[in-house]
């Protein structure tokens, strides 16, 4: 049984920092992309981040600068950290799982990132 478990999430005012950890069990982590996602109401889930089992990055340009993926595969986990944050980063924070090269997807709950202005 898969369970990815996020943790991190909080109030902020804009120009704070947070940072998000996300730890997975059930899975051969090396075997999976890691990435963060965003959703708010009404607005489809869109990537934030990813990072390969390697830490070969991509990040989404509203992100970019300001937002950092990091993975640690000893310890099975994921994190996002976040500086300089913006009212428009306030969102619902997924973490996923996308095995390497078979059609597996695993998904967190969820944790509420809202940034004040």
């Amino acid at each position: 049984q898969v369970h990815l478990v996020e943790s991190g999430g909080g109030l902020v005012q804009s120009g704070g920092s947070l940072r998000l950890s996300c730890t997975a069990s059930g899975v051969t982590f090396t075997n999976y992309e890691m990435s963060w996602y965003r959703q708010t109401p009404g607005k489809e889930r869109e990537l934030v981040a990813a990072a390969t089992a390697t830490s070969i990055t991509n990040y989404a340009d509203s992100v970019k600068g300001r937002f950092t993926i990091s993975r640690d595969n000893y310890k099975e986990t994921v994190y996002l950290q976040m500086n300089s944050l913006r009212p428009e980063d306030t969102a619902v924070y997924y973490c996923n799982a996308k095995h390497a090269w078979a059609r597996l997807n695993h998904w967190g709950q969820g944790t509420q990132v809202t940034v004040s202005s």
